[in-house]
């Protein structure tokens, strides 16, 4: 692809993300303008709504992908990783918004979501048997805690770097004085 093709579909896909998440009814055309580029262009790449959708969550899966990878969840220490996790998936929740239910049900993405799932909840496992993590909450406690704290460090207006900072001292050490 070519250089402006492909800085053309990164921006149709980072602004279709933004702003599907704030209307869900927005047009194709209106995507198109803000992006700055033609909705021919557009319509070329994606013969429909449903398409172009696709080819966001895709796009998002493959930016979460990525933040595991280099997380290093297996290998790196549980401070370590869970910042580099926290701060990689906090950029990708601000880069790309989408609406998440409809993601957890899209056949053809369902088996990467849940294997990026295995690996994040492996590492919370290991975190526990390390003891950074208490053991005694119930099964799914800590995963379903550090999504929310995800999503709450998204929408913060703090540095990417900062928000991480913050939800790993929370996560880990609980928000009260021991």
């Amino acid at each position: 692809m070519r250089a402006d093709a492909a800085r053309n579909l990164e921006a149709v896909l980072t602004t279709g993300a933004a702003m599907l998440a704030r209307d869900p009814a927005t047009s194709i055309s209106a995507i198109a303008a803000e992006a700055g580029v033609d909705r021919r262009t557009v319509y070329r790449r994606f013969a429909s709504r449903e398409d172009l959708l696709t080819a966001i969550y895709d796009s998002r899966l493959t930016a979460v992908e990525e933040v595991v990878r280099a997380a290093r969840l297996t290998e790196s220490a549980v401070p370590v990783a869970l910042h580099r996790y926290a701060e990689g998936i906090i950029e990708v929740n601000r880069t790309w918004p989408v609406e998440l239910t409809r993601m957890r049900t899209e056949p053809s993405i369902q088996d990467r979501r849940a294997r990026l799932t295995a690996e994040v909840d492996a590492f919370l496992r290991r975190a526990t048997d390390e003891e950074f993590l208490r053991a005694d909450v119930p099964d799914g406690w800590a995963s379903r805690l550090l999504i929310q704290l995800l999503h709450l460090a998204s929408r913060e207006d703090l540095p990417a770097p900062r928000a991480a900072d913050l939800l790993v001292s929370t996560f880990l050490d609980g928000v009260g004085v021991r």
